[in-house]
């Protein structure tokens, strides 16, 4: 049977689709400024036209890829599926030893996106949502676990939350530019540390 003929939304999709893992691969490589409309089109193997059928101009694509990757990320932190402790863990860790096959194209787009940001204050509502909803997806992670130890967190869970994806910021910058005495599950280690120190504190205050 020949292949199904796409609907022109179908269609557009895809190209809007293609279009958006070009830019994120050419911003990982030459940085945001330094990819053109132009370049983007051309190695997403479409005309600078196809680009202006689905944004008008750099700027909305960027929008575009930040809403885009704040979806996938929330959505593969969802996939984890939160079990008991170890469970949990074992999980994370498979999950970022996974991501850490990728993280210079993974590291050097998120620093292009956040440095988009700084240069252009109009962009930063939308990354800082991006930030707020991974600490909530942190958050639920942390009100889980405790709830499964059966204590009471010693802070407030969005306090916690903080660190620990402040905590994760800062490993995988380490993990990037100074690999040495780390390793691929080096988040997790440090993750689960924190967490295990939490819980002591709280079963020793009572709470």
């Amino acid at each position: 049977m020949p292949p199904k003929r796409l609907t022109r939304d179908e269609s557009r999709a895809r190209t809007r689709e293609r279009l958006l893992e070009a830019a994120a691969e050419l911003f990982a490589e030459r940085g945001v400024n330094g990819a053109s409309v132009e370049q983007i089109a051309e190695h997403a193997g479409f005309s600078r036209g196809a680009f202006y059928g689905n944004f008008a101009d750099k700027h909305e694509l960027v929008v575009a890829l930040l809403k885009q990757r704040t979806r996938h990320e929330i959505a593969e932190v969802g996939a984890l599926k939160l079990g008991s402790a170890d469970e949990t863990m074992d999980r994370l860790r498979e999950w970022n030893v996974k991501r850490a096959r990728n993280l210079d194209g993974w590291f050097a787009l998120r620093t292009e996106l956040a440095l988009y940001a700084l240069r252009n204050p109009e962009a930063r509502p939308m990354v800082g949502e991006g930030e707020r909803l991974a600490r909530e997806a942190v958050e639920d992670g942390v009100r889980h676990q405790f709830a499964v130890l059966g204590l009471e967190p010693p802070a407030d869970p969005a306090f916690i939350a903080l660190i620990v994806h402040s905590l994760q910021d800062g490993l995988l910058l380490q993990r990037f530019l100074a690999p040495e005495g780390t390793s691929d599950g080096v988040v997790v280690d440090a993750v689960q540390l924190v967490m295990r120190a939490l819980a002591a504190l709280s079963a020793t205050s009572g709470r």
